[in-house]
Formats: structure tokens, sequence, C-alpha cells
């Protein structure tokens, strides 16, 4: 995916910047994609930038002509807040980076990489979904190489629509289900953190573990936004200042 330059401009002081992930939508999480799309809509008018740091859907694959049909209301949202002026950026995560262009045209999103690099309120902030970082995930670092092999995604899309969505949800579900249950081998996430500090960085700020946490590494923080499935949780910059935030705390 080719990387795009990150927005050079601040929002006014009056208004903070977002950080979301891990809602991990699915054909059956109706009431916390309501909740969720509630939650994106209060923001309207506190927000001038929303970075979504992956996973927000539990699944998505883009056909030529079919797209998931039961995010209707989150895409919605985001195209109300996208056409109120807020410009919101997707990174990818382990469970949704089969995508294309449709978030792009129909929902207005940007599409960073894996990785992207941006400046507001003076800070310099590094974001990444955080998959593969953990000591022990060698063996998810060589099937996210298979998964993104070009010859298996074409393979995927000759099967039937309906069937490979649903093999593909199941998949997801456990897959999802093993890192909830399994330790979550922190350190790896703080060195990586720690590195990108040291290199000039004031903050990193990924997902994936669902262990939301905001942690001082020497110069700098390390900050996870946790998740929309158990903690309801967010990150916001406002005033210069990082906030952890939770659903239940507005």
């Amino acid at each position: 995916m080719t990387e795009i330059s990150p927005p050079p401009q601040d929002p006014p002081p009056d208004k903070a910047v977002y950080f979301i992930s891990d809602a991990h939508l699915s054909f059956d999480t109706h009431t916390r994609e309501k909740v969720l799309s509630d939650f994106l809509i209060s923001i309207k008018n506190r927000a001038d930038y929303l970075y979504i740091i992956g996973d927000l859907f539990d699944f998505w694959f883009e056909y030529e002509h079919a797209v998931p049909a039961a995010f209707l209301r989150t895409l919605t949202t985001l195209r109300i807040l996208v056409d109120s002026g807020i410009q919101i950026w997707y990174l990818p995560g382990n469970h949704d980076f089969w995508l294309r262009d449709y978030l792009t045209k129909q929902a207005g999103l940007v599409l960073a990489g894996d990785t992207l690099d941006i400046e507001h309120q003076g800070k310099k902030i590094h974001l990444c979904h955080g998959d593969g970082l953990a000591y022990g995930d060698k063996a998810y670092r060589l099937m996210k190489r298979i998964f993104r092999f070009k010859p298996n995604i074409w393979l995927y899309r000759q099967l039937p629509v309906d069937f490979a969505y649903r093999l593909a949800c199941r998949i997801s579900a456990n897959s999802r289900q093993r890192t909830y249950n399994k330790d979550k081998d922190l350190p790896g996430y703080y060195d990586y953190a720690k590195i990108k500090i040291d290199s000039g960085f004031d903050a990193v700020i990924m997902g994936h573990t669902h262990f939301p946490e905001i942690k001082q590494l020497g110069n700098g923080l390390y900050i996870n936004t946790g998740d929309w499935i158990d903690n309801f949780s967010y990150v916001t910059l406002n005033s210069g200042v990082f906030s952890l935030r939770f659903l239940k705390e507005q």
C-alpha cells in the first residue's frame, strides 16, 4: 500500500485529535456497532482528526462488486463525520488488512500503510496497529506474509461471496479469541515504542493488545487505545495532553 504524507496542519486548540482501534465489528455485533456509531456522532463537533488504528472490523475483504453489508451503520457514520470536516485516517490491522479503495471512495477515509508518522499540537506521534510486535509472534509474522501474498488473495476472491465471508468471520473470531486469551507479551511493544521514542517521537500509539494503557518510556509515551469489546476506550490529544478515556466516563 502506498504511503501517504500525513496532514501538516493542526486542529484548532478547542478541538481534540481522537484515536480508536479494535472494535472488531462483525455480522452479530449490532448493539456494539450502535454504541460505537453513537460515540462517533457525539465527537462530530469536538474533533478535527480521527485516527482508526486497525481492526475496526473483525473481517474486511473487498470483491470487485461486493462489500460487507453488515457495516452500513458504521460506514454511514464515518461518511457523516468526513462530510462535517473531520479528516479520518485508517491504518490496517491484522483482521482487516485486505483493504482496497472502497473506504476511500464511499466513506471518505484516507488509507495509510502499516505505520504512520504524524504531528499535532507540537507532538510527534508514531502510529501502528501493533500486530507482530510481541516476541512470541513468530508464527503470526509468517502467517501475515501468507495472508498478504497476492496470489493467495486472488484465490480467496474466487470463492462464493457468502461462503467466503462466513468462513473468514469464523476464522477471525477464533483468531481474536486466541489473542484475547493468551499472555499479552507486552515487553515487545514497549521495546518497539522505546526505539521510536529514542529516535525523537513524543508518543507511540497502537492497538491490537486490547489492553488500554499510557506508560512513560524515557522522554515519551507508549499509548494503547484498548478496544471496543470490553473496555470501550479511546485516546484524545487536547491542548498538547494525551488522555486515555473510557466511554462510561463521558
